[in-house]
């Protein structure tokens, strides 16, 4: 049965999604001022593997993961690029499309962006205004936190100590004046050079915070499963979004509430971040990287455990990767000379189910990846062991590929292209294994190296030559 450990109540529970077989989920997207770092891939590949796993449950998932299109950041990007704030926005959300599908990412249902949503948040704002829990001043209009018994349950913070801390922020502005310290922007007054929108309050652009709450239930409803993000995003963001909507709707926000850990630097476990200047963008990375290594070291640790980034790290994903490559060609080249059946067929069958039921166990225990691949190791190394038979069933060797395939895929790991050679690759191949029968091993040396220099390495086997690329 499905754990999910709860941020809100600081424990697992057990997933019980409001509507049966279906999941209802909205995870906190990015700011497109600037190309993704690892820290926000990272938030972005665990909640791709979460959804994937809920969806190998049997889940009907529906995934909204915003795009924060309206922000000050975006306003100084369009002023050192030369473009218009959309035009920046437009920039970053398709270099965020070719950095994540690069990373094996499945696209989001429905990624809404703030523009598109301007009636929505003013009207949302509006009806905040109506019930009192927000008021007008000076064109802006803030949050009554006050009014909301139950803010700061979230982040485990009382208002005094959330009013001390916002004390200091409004000392550093003088023109700010609020009714409490705590209270924050639902809408803020339109600047000179800036974009705006036309409000019962005068132009002016929204908060960063109301625009979940308007996206989230737009799509969701005024209740939903699970509510994503990273552990960043629990205080003033995560916080503010459950009372702006609770205060609106009258009805409980979020179920689940999931928060992922930092990818950290270096020695001292120092949190990556743009703030900090020690980030490391996905886009220059990818570059240098296999796309396909960076994705299977983000979606290795388990979502709420610290990630550390490190080329040492780097170097196990692409091990490990290869470990599991490697598996699959073996099993793919014992397909060709498999027979029809084998006397132990049934016993294979039954330590497959085994693994399957293995790996469920552990990824429902509040999606714990480490025990998950520990078991899909596991099931590796069963077929390895299979593989190296003198005899194989095919019906047995396809039952082992479509779960180890199936599993694999939670995290990301695709074999799709694997298996596949250039028609001349193949071709000489075919050539230097007819050399090597006929003693030609001059002949055989020559094609081993040309292929080598293709980044084709052979490894001959008592079942035939296999290959894999260098990297």
């Amino acid at each position: 049965m499905l754990k999910i450990y709860n941020t809100m109540t600081h424990q697992k529970e057990t997933f019980q999604p409001l509507h049966q077989g279906e999941v209802h989920m909205y995870v906190c997207g990015p700011t497109v001022y600037n190309y993704i770092h690892i820290g926000n891939a990272r938030s972005t590949v665990a909640f791709d593997v979460v959804r994937r796993y809920l969806e190998f449950r049997g889940y009907k998932v529906t995934y909204i993961s915003n795009f924060t299109d309206v922000d000050d950041k975006i306003i100084k990007r369009s002023n050192e690029e030369g473009l218009t704030a959309s035009e920046v926005a437009d920039k970053y959300i398709a270099a965020y499309y070719a950095d994540t599908d690069a990373l094996g990412v499945k696209r989001a249902t429905v990624n809404p962006r703030v523009v598109d949503n301007m009636q929505e948040i003013i009207d949302f704002v509006s009806a905040l205004v109506e019930k009192g829990y927000a008021y007008a001043l000076d064109g802006d209009v803030y949050y009554r936190v006050r009014r909301f018994e139950k803010y700061g349950a979230l982040s485990d913070q009382s208002l005094a100590d959330l009013r001390e801390g916002a004390s200091e922020r409004v000392a550093i502005d003088s023109q700010m004046k609020k009714e409490d310290s705590a209270d924050f922007a639902l809408w803020k007054a339109a600047k000179p050079g800036e974009p705006s929108w036309e409000s019962p309050w005068g132009k002016g652009r929204p908060g960063w915070h109301i625009e979940c709450s308007v996206m989230s239930t737009k799509y969701l409803g005024d209740t939903f499963d699970i509510h994503g993000g990273g552990q960043d995003l629990i205080f003033p963001h995560h916080e503010n979004e459950i009372a702006q909507s609770e205060a609106k709707t009258g009805h409980k926000f979020a179920r689940y509430w999931m928060h992922n850990g930092f990818v950290t630097m270096g020695d001292d476990g120092e949190k990556m971040s743009k703030s900090l200047g020690n980030f490391v963008l996905v886009h220059d990375l990818i570059q240098e990287v296999d796309p396909a290594i960076v994705r299977f070291f983000l979606a290795g640790a388990q979502y709420r455990s610290p990630l550390k980034f490190s080329e040492a790290n780097l170097d196990d994903a692409k091990n490990n990767l290869e470990r599991l490559t490697n598996a699959y060609r073996s099993l793919t080249y014992r397909l060709e000379d498999a027979a029809t059946q084998a006397e132990d067929d049934q016993k294979q069958f039954q330590q497959i189910e085994t693994a399957k039921e293995k790996f469920i166990h552990a990824m429902d225990d509040d999606f714990n990846v480490p025990n998950g691949l520990t078991v899909l190791y596991e099931l590796m190394g069963q077929m390895n062991r299979y593989t190296e038979r003198h005899t194989v069933s095919q019906p047995v060797l396809e039952a082992y590929r479509d779960l180890y395939v199936t599993l694999a895929g939670i995290f990301g790991v695709s074999f799709a292209q694997e298996g596949l050679l250039d028609e001349d690759i193949q071709r000489l191949i075919d050539e230097r294994t007819a050399a090597r029968q006929a003693k030609d091993f001059a002949t055989s040396d020559a094609i081993r190296d040309q292929l080598k220099e293709q980044g084709i390495l052979l490894d001959d086997t008592p079942q035939g030559t296999r290959w894999k690329r260098l990297s």
